[in-house]
């Protein structure tokens, strides 16, 4: 028998929650960092490495996988899950920020957007009604709504319009969504920074009514202290009983403060495009292996930490892999980030069950200034 999708919070400590995510594929424990799986991989890690680091849910992205290799060949071939070997819960997005921020040429219509592919300049049109078909095929156990992203800086007129459509929007995509037992809708919340639209934009979604809301169109370069504002104030205005999602953070700063604005669910390409970089996220701060000064230490990255990439390689012979352009290097860094992600979302939901979750912010924060010293 498929189980009902919904959301328990156990738990506020100051507004930061404790919660439990429920899909027909499993639970997702809250506060949740889900890894990225843009095309059907988190770039340099296997899937088990993945759970293992402790995630209990991966990210898809529609816009890539409906050009590569297709939603229907994913679904002819048993699904997303079965296509990639997760069983887990998996959020798909709806295309519509790759769609602004990759595509060649777009134009958008009430209807609909049409673009170009960055791969092969193939033309292709996006709906509400088709987004949501995508996201069936590819058996998404929570799928978001379309909406309208659009770039930072932009002026109120141009957030208001992109928000009023992309409140039509919601209102076809949970039609389109339909019945889909264990499986959840989410719409999204827009209006740039401005204060009204926000407001607006998240009255017009509950009243739609959504399994999940999400806050979409920040980190697009508004700075963390226009973002962390924006949420103060648009956070409250959610249903204190449906998980709340912010869209593509962060940093583990961002997500600290997220969560401490009552925030239970992100996704980022940050701890994997970083680690390929040859940057580490670590309780000591962030670590850049590219530099000299870690071509002698033979220490970890962490040598407390229960993931390998941390506790069990030098920083340098991660220098040294980094430096000579070595796969390894970039695939071992991925991993470590990863897991540091998952572990600081457990250690997050640790604190606010102890209900010291204030003191850890403190705590944490001091020890990323300390660095190793």
């Amino acid at each position: 028998m498929m189980r009902d999708f919904g959301f328990t919070l156990h738990k506020m400590d100051g507004h930061a929650r404790l919660g439990t995510l429920r899909t027909g594929r499993g639970d997702v424990r809250t506060p949740a960092f889900m890894p990225v799986g843009t095309v059907g991989t988190v770039k340099g890690l296997y899937l088990d490495q993945v759970k293992e680091a402790g995630a209990d849910i991966i990210l898809g992205n529609t816009y890539h996988l409906m050009l590569r290799p297709g939603a229907e060949e994913v679904a002819a071939l048993g699904g997303l899950h079965s296509f990639i070997r997760w069983d887990g819960p998996i959020l798909t997005d709806s295309g519509g920020f790759q769609v602004m921020s990759l595509s060649k040429i777009r134009k958008i219509t009430e209807r609909g957007v049409t673009f170009q592919s960055h791969i092969d300049g193939s033309k292709h049109e996006l709906t509400p009604e088709r987004a949501m078909d995508i996201q069936r095929l590819l058996g998404a156990d929570i799928q978001m709504q379309l909406d309208q992203c659009i770039e930072f800086p932009h002026t109120e007129k141009q957030a208001l319009k992109a928000m009023e459509l992309s409140l039509r929007w919601a209102e076809r995509s949970r039609v389109a969504f339909g019945s889909q037992p264990g499986r959840g809708n989410f719409g999204i919340v827009q209006g740039g920074t401005n204060e009204p639209l926000r407001l607006k934009s998240a009255e017009g979604l509950k009243q739609i009514g959504f399994e999940g809301y999400a806050i979409g169109g920040l980190a697009v370069g508004e700075g963390q202290k226009l973002m962390l504002q924006t949420i103060d104030f648009t956070a409250p205005a959610l249903p204190t009983d449906r998980p709340r999602y912010l869209m593509g953070v962060g940093t583990p700063d961002d997500l600290l403060e997220a969560v401490a604005r009552g925030i239970d669910m992100f996704d980022c390409v940050l701890p994997t495009r970083s680690g390929r970089h040859g940057q580490a996220f670590t309780r000591f701060g962030k670590i850049n292996l590219r530099n000299a000064r870690h071509a002698a230490d033979s220490r970890p990255l962490d040598e407390s930490h229960p993931c390998p990439a941390l506790s069990q390689y030098s920083r340098a012979y991660l220098h040294h892999l980094i430096k000579s352009g070595e796969l390894l290097g970039m695939m071992l860094l991925s991993w470590a980030n990863i897991a540091y992600y998952e572990s600081l979302m457990a250690d997050m939901r640790a604190a606010i069950s102890a209900g010291r979750f204030s003191d850890f912010r403190h705590e944490t924060k001091e020890q990323w200034l300390r660095g190793e010293a």
